[in-house]
């Protein structure tokens, strides 16, 4: 399942792989030495920010110099709700949708990502229950 994920993500999303980013590792100093290809990629790929639920570890006086950030998934689904609400209700539809092993209810669905540290975007879902 997880490789043919990686193939469809592969094959629809031209830019997803970075590549030729090692370089870059010895050079950065984070809390876990671990998270220093995180970083290295996200430079070389020129993003903005990394989506990670792991803040701790992507201090905000390190990515500054760097200039990137770190954000929550939580914050960020807020943004693209703020953007486009209608292409998140859209996303979080097709996402319940395709849960089939075991489906879900929306409730069900929701609670999940309730759990999955996501309050704040649930509570922006919640009044498209319906929708979902």
């Amino acid at each position: 399942m997880l490789e043919r994920t990686k193939q469809l993500i592969n094959e629809n999303v031209p830019d997803c792989l970075i590549e030729g980013y090692e370089p870059l590792i010895k050079g950065l100093t984070l809390p876990d030495m671990n998270d220093r290809h995180v970083v290295a990629a996200a430079l070389k790929g020129h993003a903005e920010a990394i989506i990670t639920f792991n803040l701790k570890d992507f201090p905000e006086s390190e990515l500054n110099i760097l200039e990137l950030s770190a954000i929550h998934p939580d914050e960020f689904l807020c943004d693209m709700f703020e953007l486009d609400p209608s292409s998140c209700i859209k996303a979080a539809q097709q996402q319940r949708s395709s849960l089939k092993n075991p489906a879900m209810t929306v409730s069900e669905f929701l609670n999940c990502l309730q759990k999955q540290k996501l309050p704040v975007f649930v509570s922006k879902l919640r009044p498209f229950e319906l929708m979902l």
